[in-house]
């Protein structure tokens, strides 16, 4: 029976060497080398957000290894620019940073002093207008509270959901939007027409009740329990 060879302590030494220097060679090459550093930061997305204020907000050093950048400290830098809703980081190696922005949407505009403060479907306050922009809604801020204080709030939330979520036909009649709370959103539209359809739940089975029961001559229709829905004169 032929004797079997044990493993040759040279090769075996070879091999782990190879390895060790397959493996300084890449570390070498991600945090030392001047290959894969960043070279340009691009950010992607709407235009109205400021690619300046991007970058400048991101705080990357250029020449710094891409394998350094912490991609979520840079998200969360990018997203305390106001009209930034949300940023998403990533490398393109091998030298660039890519930022993808979305851009908050102001959709209800709010009396604040003599014009209206644009806000988006978080509360967050865009900007100041002198007037109120063509077809946006007024909200009535829940608990008469200011601009400043609807940033989060259920009810502000509950009242751009149904208005993102009504017939399109429909949401271009809405003029006022009373959200006292989440669960009792009103709608006041264009020929003093009034919806009473509490909260943003149901809101396929509540449009599809409503637009049944539009139908007829009413200026007055509660959708809030589509099972009950009621209408008034």
């Amino acid at each position: 029976m032929p004797r079997l060879r044990g493993t040759d302590p040279w090769k075996a030494a070879f091999f782990a060497l190879a390895v060790a220097a397959i493996l300084a060679g890449a570390a070498w090459a991600l945090l030392g080398s001047k290959f894969l550093v960043v070279r340009s930061v691009q950010v992607t997305g709407p235009a109205g957000v400021s690619r300046a204020d991007v970058i400048a907000d991101a705080g990357i050093r250029m020449g710094t290894p891409l394998i350094r950048i912490d991609l979520g400290a840079v998200a969360r830098r990018v997203e305390r620019i106001t009209l930034v809703q949300s940023a998403q980081v990533r490398r393109a190696w091998p030298d660039k940073i890519v930022i993808s922005l979305q851009e908050r949407t102001a959709l209800l505009a709010v009396a604040s002093g003599r014009g209206y403060q644009l806000i988006d479907r978080f509360g967050v306050g865009l900007r100041y207008v002198p007037v109120r922009p063509r077809g946006m809604p007024v909200l009535s801020p829940p608990g008469a509270a200011g601009p400043a204080a609807l940033r989060g709030n259920p009810a502000v939330l509950a009242a751009a959901t149904v208005l993102r979520e009504l017939p399109v036909r429909l949401a271009r009649s809405v003029r006022v939007i009373d959200a006292p709370s989440a669960d009792a959103v009103t709608l006041r539209l264009r020929g003093g027409v009034t919806i009473d359809w509490g909260g943003a739940g149901q809101a396929a089975v509540k449009s599809r009740e409503l637009r049944f029961l539009m139908r007829g001559h009413a200026r007055y229709f509660d959708v809030s329990d589509p099972r009950t829905a009621v209408t008034g004169p």
